[in-house]
Parts: C-alpha cells; sequence; structure tokens
C-alpha cells in the first residue's frame, strides 16, 4: 500500500514554526506571512535567496575581521551595494511587509528589512536584535565598547539625543510628561521572535482594517491567533470581520470567546449588543 504525503496547509505550516519560543525560526516565520497573498510561495526558495546573500557578504569579510568592520561591511553590502532601503513612496503597500517580495524590489519598511538585515548580520556573527521601538521598528548590536543602535530603513547609527527626538512625538500622544520621564533603555528593550511576527501581522491587520479588506483581514488575524493564542482582542476583531463579510455563525464564535474571557474590557456591552443583533439577523 502506498502512502501519500499531504502537505500542510499554510496556516499549518505557520503553527508547526511558532509552537516553541525556544525554537523560534524567525525568518521562516517572517517569510510564511506572504503565503496567503501568494499562495504559490516557495518559502525555501526565499530561505535560500537569503542564505546566497549570506554567502556573498561572508567572501567579502577577512577572517581576522572585528565586530565593528563586520558592522560596516553588512550595511556596505546591505545598503549600498544591493540598494535595500525604505519604500518612502508607498508606505502602506502590504507587500512591504513580504519578504519575498523585499527580496526582489529591495524596498520595505523597517521591520520587514530588520528582519532580513538581522539574519545576515548573525549570520557573520554580530550580536544583533531587534528593538520595538515606538512607531519605528530598530535593530541594536551589541559591541566590544557598547551598543550600537540602528534604523533598519538606511543602516544609520542613532545617538541618545536622535533617539529622544524620535521619541517626542510618541511621547506627546501617549501625555507622557516630562516629571514621569521614562528611562530611554525601556525603549531599547530587545524584542523577542514572537513580538516581532506579532508586529509585522498587527502592520498587515491595521492596512487591511482601513481598507475594509476583509478577506485579506481574517487571514492575517487567523495567524494572531495562532501566534498570540491568548490575545482575545484578535478573537473580537476576526468575529468583526467574520460579520462583516457575513458569515454569522463563525461572527458568533470569536465574539462569544471574547465576551468570555475579556469581561473587563470596556467595550463589552457594545460587543454583547452586536452579538445579540447576530442573533436575531
Amino acid at each position: 500500500m502506498s502512502l501519500s504525503f499531504v502537505p500542510p496547509t499554510p496556516l499549518g505550516y505557520f503553527a508547526t514554526l511558532v509552537q516553541s519560543d525556544e525554537q523560534f525560526p524567525l525568518l521562516e516565520a517572517a517569510a510564511t506571512l506572504a503565503q496567503d497573498e501568494y499562495p504559490e510561495l516557495d518559502v525555501q526558495q526565499v530561505l535560500g535567496d537569503v542564505d546566497q546573500l549570506l554567502a556573498r557578504i561572508k567572501r567579502r569579510l577577512p577572517a581576522d575581521s572585528a565586530p565593528l568592520q563586520r558592522l560596516r561591511l553588512l550595511n556596505q553590502f546591505f545598503y549600498r551595494d544591493l540598494s535595500f532601503a525604505g519604500n518612502v513612496n508607498n508606505f502602506y503597500d502590504p507587500d512591504n511587509s513580504y519578504l519575498n517580495v523585499l527580496l526582489k524590489r529591495r524596498n520595505g519598511i523597517p521591520i520587514s528589512l530588520a528582519v532580513l538585515w538581522m539574519e545576515l548580520a548573525q549570520g557573520i556573527g554580530l550580536q544583533a536584535r531587534g528593538v520595538g521601538f515606538p512607531g519605528h521598528f530598530m535593530v541594536k548590536v551589541t559591541l566590544p565598547r557598547g551598543q550600537v543602535v540602528i534604523d533598519p530603513m538606511n543602516g544609520q547609527s542613532l545617538g541618545r539625543e536622535e533617539l529622544f527626538e524620535r521619541l517626542e512625538p510618541f511621547k506627546l500622544r501617549s501625555g507622557l510628561l516630562d516629571e514621569f520621564e521614562v528611562p530611554l533603555g525601556l525603549y531599547l528593550q530587545a524584542e523577542t521572535p514572537r513580538n516581532i511576527i506579532a508586529r509585522m501581522l498587527r502592520n498587515l491587520k491595521e492596512i487591511y482594517r482601513s481598507q475594509n479588506d476583509w478577506n485579506r483581514l481574517v487571514p492575517v488575524l487567523d495567524r494572531l491567533i495562532i501566534l498570540l493564542p491568548e490575545s482575545w482582542s484578535e478573537y473580537r476583531d476576526r468575529g468583526l470581520a467574520l460579520a462583516e463579510q457575513g458569515l454569522t455563525r463563525e461572527a458568533l464564535l470569536d465574539l462569544e470567546i471574547y465576551l468570555t474571557q475579556a469581561r473587563d474590557a470596556l467595550d463589552v456591552d457594545t460587543i454583547a449588543e452586536r452579538v445579540a443583533n447576530l442573533r436575531m439577523a
């Protein structure tokens, strides 16, 4: 009797990647996000393309190069030779979040550029981590003489004054007054791979929600719920998106989970009313 292999669905594949925080393949998980938009995507080809870039930069590195020299060579290779850059002309294009597209057109947003840059940095022995800086994802590299914070849009190294300046809009929006000054270091904590993928998905979520593109929004929320199974607001948002598609039964399942698990949320009365209306529809 012959046994046939049934490949996992894109969502099932994603679920296997993000099970464990100890064994979390950031690059591969990020590459799979494009499968919702590009169903025929070969994720292994994307990983192979990145391996080829890594092999190219390794050939340029002297065997005894110091960490600072490696960092400079990486930025030369990534931003100047390959011309990776931020897509400032179309920042909210969903394709900016997809690594397969980023590798082809070499334009992206801070977090997608950072994921690719960090893979190369770690591949040449640099201690590089992602930083969930408010409003603009950053990377940081630990060098023998200290830490360097880098803007992944252009490779610029940012000093304390520049970082404080970039924080000002966030602090104004958040009502953080000077007498409640938060140490800069708290904004420069390394992000976990799980949180990086969540931030990438939430970028896509906001784009699709702002466009009322429910067909594309729901798969993003499917992934967020797999990634963060106790983030109850994602169930709420998926339920509302499903309701917009006329999928009442599926919407009710999600909204009822939210009402059960998030009893202290400020919008429970509003969601309960929506559930009542859906049941009567």
